[in-house]
């Protein structure tokens, strides 16, 4: 009785009423001016198509991070991949029509917008990776080995970029930008994908790992400011307006890291009273403003505004005292990373096109020797350094080879000097195959030399033999 009473319910309070509306827009169906009949087209509009796009990209990421990692590789790699192939790379130039149709010129313009916010978070995320590490022992061989690595390839990079100025350089990066872009581009070590392979192989807590970390964070660092300064010298600035831009920076910076960072840390303490303070959505609100109104801060004083995100993350509470504030901005990163850096990999897709190098005996040699050059300034200098204060020989090599990934940090570096005209789309072909290669190359090489990461993706205690 019950389900013939549901039963009559549903044909009477909703079949009926869908035939009926069924029956009256049929009846009064209308083929427009003139009763010209044709098949209906539906076609998406700007937010629809914005909407497809970005479901596109997404799995795309999804599924190259998927496959990366059955390839034992990180994710990032999968992902940039995945951002590549839906640019001409791959789609554009096989299906350039379909290419056309999923992601048009306002939709793009949309998706630019995510990848922006998407990168001042991610480096968000890397200044509060810097805040939270602390240096035990073997300060001063940490410093020898941070300078090792950023000064032997920007040395090998500078010298090599000195002849291919000529036949590389972009519009405003004619001689000493261009040679010092390119110098600088390889010397960076990606310090978020080289902590997440540390967690990966299990060398978190051995002293190659440590010490690889502290230099690339101390490296990385440099390396941006290097980047900013290399940007306003090609912007025309002379020395009066550059150390202008300087003391403003350092003023932004100071700022940041003294009264901000303390203020900060008293405000949201974990003995803070909960009544007096802000909810956790406030404060997500609140961190959000102040990562994008900074980055323009710092745009606006002549500093490209990723510093100002760095300074966010390097004054935001990342100590023991504050986990409240800490998992608020582990929850926002992680967010940025899965959802939003997929958007910035699309972009520099549609921006690269690796199948437009002419793939002629010059740039054979060009991508050949950058690439030997990039691999043994990260693995030599370094380890050598490391070796000569006192490390032994297999653990200092080690060191070198996990210096030696560059991942999305060199992809970020190389897209601002493209678009800075610092580099031509040669070199930012090259450039990008280089940063994939020494990224790709990490865990083979770990695995010559005889490291296998631990079952489970556990981090390891200290390896033996690494300090004796």
């Amino acid at each position: 009785m019950t389900r013939r009473r549901t039963g009559l319910a549903v044909a009477v309070t909703v079949v009926l009423p869908v035939l009926t509306i069924c029956f009256a827009a049929a009846w009064s169906w209308d083929d427009g001016p003139g009763g010209a009949s044709g098949p209906a087209t539906h076609r998406l509009d700007v937010a629809g198509h914005f909407l497809l796009a970005a479901a596109v990209v997404l799995a795309a990421a999804l599924a190259g991070g998927a496959l990366a990692r059955r390839l034992g590789q990180p994710r990032v790699v999968g992902e940039i991949c995945a951002g590549l192939a839906l640019g001409p790379t791959l789609l554009g130039g096989l299906a350039p029509d379909a290419a056309r149709w999923l992601f048009p010129g306002p939709s793009v313009r949309l998706l630019d917008g995510l990848s922006q916010l998407g990168l001042v978070l991610f480096m968000f995320g890397v200044g509060q990776e810097l805040a939270g590490m602390r240096l035990r022992g073997a300060v001063g061989r940490t410093v020898l080995v941070s300078a090792a690595s950023l000064l032997v390839p920007f040395g090998l990079g500078s010298a090599a970029a000195v002849p291919l100025a000529g036949t590389y350089a972009g519009a405003a990066g004619g001689g000493l930008p261009f040679v010092l872009f390119v110098g600088c581009a390889l010397s960076i070590t990606a310090f978020p994908v080289l902590a997440r392979m540390l967690t990966d192989l299990g060398l978190t807590r051995s002293r190659p790992g440590q010490t690889a970390l502290f230099a690339a964070a101390i490296g990385d660092g440099g390396s941006w400011l290097v980047v900013a300064g290399i940007l306003a010298a090609a912007q025309g600035r002379g020395p009066a307006g550059l150390l202008l831009d300087g003391l403003c920076a350092a003023a932004v910076a100071v700022l940041f890291l003294w009264p901000v960072r303390r203020g900060l840390a008293r405000r949201l303490a974990d003995t803070a009273n909960p009544a007096d303070g802000m909810s956790t959505p406030a404060v997500t609100a609140l961190l959000v403003i102040a990562v994008t109104a900074t980055s323009a801060l710092t745009a606006a004083v002549g500093v490209h505004q990723l510093i100002g995100a760095l300074l966010v993350g390097l004054a935001w509470p990342a100590g023991d005292g504050s986990r409240r504030a800490k998992a608020i901005a582990d929850r926002l990163t992680g967010t940025a990373k899965t959802v939003l850096l997929p958007f910035f990999f699309f972009g520099f897709g549609l921006t690269t096109d690796l199948g437009a190098l002419r793939w002629d005996s010059s740039t054979v040699l060009t991508f050949a020797g950058l690439l030997t050059l990039a691999t043994a300034g990260k693995i030599a200098g370094p380890g050598l350094c490391a070796w000569l204060t006192g490390m032994e020989k297999r653990p200092a090599l080690v060191l070198g080879v996990l210096l030696n990934a560059r991942g999305l940090t060199e992809l970020v570096v190389v897209q601002i000097g493209y678009q800075a005209g610092l580099i031509d789309a040669g070199m930012l072909g090259v450039l990008t195959l280089v940063a994939l290669a020494t990224t790709v190359m990490t865990g083979p090489l770990l695995r010559l030399l005889g490291h296998r990461p631990p079952r489970g993706g556990t981090s390891s205690p200290a390896t033996p033999g690494g300090d004796r």
